[in-house]
């Protein structure tokens, strides 16, 4: 009976038609060859969604006995999302499941899986090299099963119509694959689930978890088991992170950036240029008003300091042309034979400009998810905010200050706390804190994706969150 009555509520809640008298209905399996390319299929009886994947491709992950698919979900009418499945190297049968979002708005999970030497991807390239990619030692499906997906629709090997302008009308597509990957792959539903993006991850994160929260408590579909959310660099909040660019540009540990009195400048002009703008658009929450406070801070503050010296805005320690991490993935994505092994339908698109326009039309960056964050973490879910020292789009300055305003019953604590060491087997790779459910990072010596540029401390940082602890030093 209790699966009868979630099946109905899975039915109402994404095809959007009323609870009539139940059908009896089957979901369909069957293989379909396309172009010398075998495509299992999977069609949920419950929603119409329709999973179209190829099968242990020999692509990336390449450690002996352990599963991958590639393919397609229908999350909509022509709207085709791209996930990509890796099972854990150990005890699959029972780890967890993880998702990774790389940000934007709009930019391919692929970047994640193929660039972050020891994120979530068991795969990685070297700088120069345009062969196939090397074994990473510290993926993060080391521990856990890992599922990329590419959204929203357009981006990377995403293809259809794109019906989504803003993070939160991303969530209840991202929320559907999650339903119908359960439908098709029944062997990880109740696990524990957790979410790690990064970047505009900062709006996903929280808005992702929430939603899959609310779904929970009204009982649609699939229960998801998250127990834990880990967002790295991330965007949240425009009114408590923007001055954190003229800060972090003048005092950061690296290089100064800028001077004294350009520091003095720039501050006088965030009160009375950038700072109103942000607080209309929080308050009145109109597409107009968010726009005018991007497109202000844009103009006022980020573009003039990111133009006044020669860096890498992902690693200031790097100029403009900082070759790293490595950008020959997408050749290789675009390469024929590695399209058709994978089932790939569409030309991989890194991160295209018409997703990224969309969010911008409705101002969704300035938007703060705060409320989504205090939310999440108030209910219980582990939660680490971290981020590379190095990185300047989404400086630790920043981040540590959105870390510190979280509202939750630990806050005080957490507020009044110091920084420690934070070490790997002995060696001082950062500095962090927690309290109760959260926990804070700061990663040395890390650009903007941390996981490249510490790839054994990350994966340390993403184990202890996926159990549920609290971050500690080893």
């Amino acid at each position: 009976m209790q699966f009868f009555t979630s099946l109905l509520a899975a039915t109402a809640a994404l095809s959007g038609l009323s609870q009539a008298a139940p059908r009896i209905t089957h979901d369909k399996r069957s293989t379909v060859t396309r172009a010398g390319t075998t495509y299992n299929v999977f069609e949920h009886a419950a929603t119409g969604a329709k999973m179209e994947f190829v099968a242990n491709s020999g692509v990336c992950e390449t450690t002996p006995g352990v599963k991958q698919y590639s393919g397609y979900l229908s999350v909509g009418d022509n709207m085709n999302m791209w996930f990509w499945f890796f099972e854990a190297r150990q005890n699959p049968s029972t780890a967890p499941l993880a998702t990774w979002f790389n940000g934007g708005p709009g930019c391919s999970s692929m970047i994640g899986l193929f660039q972050e030497n020891g994120q979530v991807c068991p795969c990685k390239f070297k700088v120069g090299s345009s062969n196939a990619p090397v074994n990473n030692t510290f993926s993060f499906n080391n521990y856990a099963n890992m599922l990329y997906i590419d959204q929203p629709i357009g981006v990377g090997f995403s293809y259809g119509s794109n019906s989504v302008s803003s993070t939160v009308t991303a969530a209840p597509y991202v929320w559907k694959l999650i339903q119908a990957f359960y439908a098709s792959f029944p062997e990880y539903k109740s696990r524990d689930f957790g979410i790690f993006t990064e970047s505009y991850g900062g709006h996903y994160g929280p808005e992702f978890a929430k939603y899959i929260q609310d779904q929970n408590k009204a009982k649609a579909g699939e229960n998801i088991n998250l127990v834990a959310l880990g967002i790295n660099n991330g965007w949240f909040d425009s009114l408590i992170q923007e001055k954190a660019y003229i800060q972090f540009s003048y005092n950061n540990t690296y290089k100064p950036l800028i001077s004294k009195s350009q520091y003095t400048k720039y501050m006088s002009t965030y009160q009375t240029d950038c700072l109103p703008e942000i607080q209309a658009c929080q308050k009145t929450g109109t597409n107009a008003a968010c726009q005018q406070a991007d497109n202000t801070c844009s103009a006022t503050i980020e573009s003039p300091l990111y133009s006044a010296a020669d860096f890498d805005v992902y690693d200031i320690r790097a100029p403009s042309n900082d070759p790293e991490p490595p950008a020959n993935y997408a050749t290789f994505l675009k390469d024929a034979s590695i399209i058709k092994s994978i089932g790939a339908k569409s030309t991989y698109q890194e991160c295209p400009n018409a997703p990224y326009n969309k969010f911008a039309a409705t101002g969704d960056g300035p938007r703060s998810f705060m409320s989504q964050l205090n939310d999440v973490v108030a209910s219980g879910v582990q939660t680490l905010i971290w981020a590379g020292d190095a990185d300047w789009i989404c400086n630790w300055f920043g981040v540590y200050d959105v870390a510190n305003s979280i509202k939750y019953s630990g806050q005080t604590a957490f507020a009044a706390k110091s920084l420690a060491p934070y070490n790997v087997k002995g060696k001082e790779g950062g500095s962090f804190k927690t309290q109760g459910n959260l926990s804070f990072l700061r990663v040395y010596g890390a650009g903007h994706e941390v996981m490249y540029y510490q790839p054994e401390l990350a994966l340390q940082a993403f184990i202890q969150t996926m159990k549920k602890g609290a971050i500690a030093s080893t």
